[in-house]
């Protein structure tokens, strides 16, 4: 399972970003990678740093298992467990993606303070506001199913709060900011991850 489970993130990684890249790239002209930005508070550092953290712990999991410096925890290594991991894992891999690609020019890693994009609420962003990162936990949630270790559980929670805090002290308040009422009243009826769930009232 840990070959499989390796192969999965470099499939996540190669199409979510390299893919995605590239279609940014012919759309706009941009990659779409903005990082922190150099004005970034600590709220905004620390969300970044725990997400970089938590990515990397999740990826070196299999990695470590598969060179026997990560046991995996009994409980949870079974075939069941391995066979929803997968399931998981592939259709969550497609639903990132998917999208990704319905945000088309609007598509962004960080936030730009100068910059202004489309509002895009149509699509899966009818159902729940941040569908990528909604998509994403589950795909590496499955990921830790196949090969289950305190490594990887270590960082899918890093992962998940680094994600939490992006959203809602860094992605929300810029949206608020530069969308204004629309934005209120997006947030105000679509769930944040969940539908129904995390509105802004």
């Amino acid at each position: 399972m840990a070959v499989a489970a390796i192969v999965l993130y470099g499939i996540l990684v190669l199409i979510t970003f390299g893919v995605r890249v590239a279609i940014q790239l012919r759309l706009t002209g941009s990659t779409g990678l903005h990082g922190l930005s150099p004005d970034a508070g600590r709220l905004e550092q620390a969300a970044g740093v725990l997400f970089v953290f938590g990515a990397a712990m999740c990826v070196a999991a299999p990695i470590l298992s598969l060179a026997d410096v990560v046991g995996s925890i009994d409980a949870l290594d079974g075939m069941a467990g391995h066979a929803l991991g997968v399931v998981l894992a592939v259709a969550g891999i497609a639903a990132t993606f998917g999208a990704q690609l319905s945000m088309g020019a609007s598509w962004r890693v960080g936030v730009d303070p100068a910059e202004r994009t489309d509002l895009v609420t149509d699509g899966p962003f009818d159902i729940v506001r941040n569908p990528i990162y909604s998509a994403m936990l589950p795909t590496v949630f499955g990921l830790l199913l196949m090969v289950p270790s305190t490594l990887a559980i270590a960082g899918f929670a890093l992962l998940l709060l680094g994600i939490e805090l992006q959203v809602r002290l860094v992605e929300e308040p810029y949206l608020l900011q530069v969308h204004g009422d629309a934005y209120a009243r997006y947030a105000a009826r679509v769930g944040r991850f969940v539908p129904r769930l995390g509105l802004l009232r």
